[in-house]
């Protein structure tokens, strides 16, 4: 059992991980007081069950910890929608800053310079989603727009595995393009945050992998880490600018935080150890479990169908546009996963 205990902290990545988990325990005992931090997690003991899931999907792929609280809490626990996307923002600020650590950690390969240039994006997008446009559309178009527009996503991903294309490690030229796509991507993914609390990661991951044609071994650590910074910056303008992170969901977020913070950085700890196949089919079934619930759960009324068939048809074409641009602009040069994994 010592040998084991040994060889766990002598693994870099875990080291740091249980360096962070005791540091966010610390300070969640301290600040809140012990009695008062174990009553509020037994009291909301369900949104701390829901983020177990949660985190280890945050961690291991681009889906984010949101994608899986959002629905959860509107759909099961009857939280508000507003209420539900300020918690994802808020949980994840923990949770994939979490993970991040970890992922540079374990010195796992990342596209660093779109890491910078869409953070500079999403900074105005989910100031803009949250302050601007939340207000101006309904609930259930926000949620079901979100749904058509990953749902659309996992489509055109079954279809890029089952033919046989060349992946990217890195993007190999960076001119000016580049950058200005860079920024719109993360104006835009900031924007769908900012609406729902979620959408940085994926919308981000998906312009990795159909336009840029990196791997999904590269794409899903890069989207954690862009998550992670759109996600503190959310929770800031709504902690201190908006000032609406109040009770109740600063006692459900309490009551989370030291469940994200163990379970995000296993989860990014697991992906690395997967084959690149099984981190897409993950990604895919969380995708389809998203939509069915969606289309289960919510009123499907006609201002919703009209709003989900239009999101769907948008972004169809628009991931489909990218997946053709990428073919086209593949270089004959670029090394292939296929010949390394």
């Amino acid at each position: 059992m010592y040998s084991l205990f040994q060889l766990i902290l002598s693994q870099r990545s875990i080291r740091y991980s249980l360096l962070c988990v005791l540091t966010v325990w610390t300070s969640w005992l301290i600040i809140l007081e012990p009695s008062r931090a174990i009553y509020n997690l037994i009291e909301h003991w369900e949104f701390a069950f829901t983020m177990v899931f949660g985190s280890m999907v945050a961690g291991a792929t681009s889906m984010g910890g949101g994608a899986v609280a959002f629905p959860a809490l509107t759909k099961w626990l009857h939280v508000s929608p507003p209420d539900a996307k300020l918690f994802s923002l808020a949980i994840q600020s923990i949770g994939m800053s979490a993970a991040s650590f970890t992922i540079v950690a374990m010195k796992t390969q990342v596209e660093w310079k779109l890491i910078r240039w869409v953070s500079l994006g999403g900074i105005p997008g989910i100031f803009m989603g949250t302050a601007f446009l939340a207000p101006l559309l309904p609930p259930e178009v926000i949620k079901i727009s979100f749904t058509m527009m990953i749902g659309s996503f996992a489509l055109i991903l079954i279809h890029l595995n089952l033919t046989k294309n060349e992946r990217k490690f890195t993007i190999e030229h960076w001119g000016k393009r580049e950058k200005i796509l860079s920024l719109v991507v993360g104006l835009m993914g900031g924007m769908i945050s900012g609406l729902v609390g979620s959408g940085m990661d994926v919308f981000a991951y998906s312009v990795m992998v159909l336009l840029f044609g990196l791997c999904e071994k590269v794409s899903t650590p890069t989207s954690v880490i862009l998550m992670a910074i759109n996600a503190v910056t959310g929770f800031f303008i709504h902690h201190f600018i908006l000032g609406d992170f109040v009770t109740p969901v600063s006692n459900y977020w309490l009551a989370a935080v030291p469940v994200v913070v163990v379970g995000a950085p296993a989860g990014a700890i697991l992906c690395s150890l997967m084959e690149r196949q099984m981190v897409v089919w993950i990604l895919i079934s969380l995708i389809g479990i998203e939509l069915l619930t969606s289309l289960l759960l919510i009123p499907l009324t006609t201002s919703v169908v009209s709003a989900g068939l239009f999101a769907l048809i948008l972004f169809t074409s628009f991931y489909y546009l990218m997946y053709r641009t990428k073919l086209r602009c593949s270089s004959p040069g670029v090394t292939s996963t296929s010949k390394l994994l």
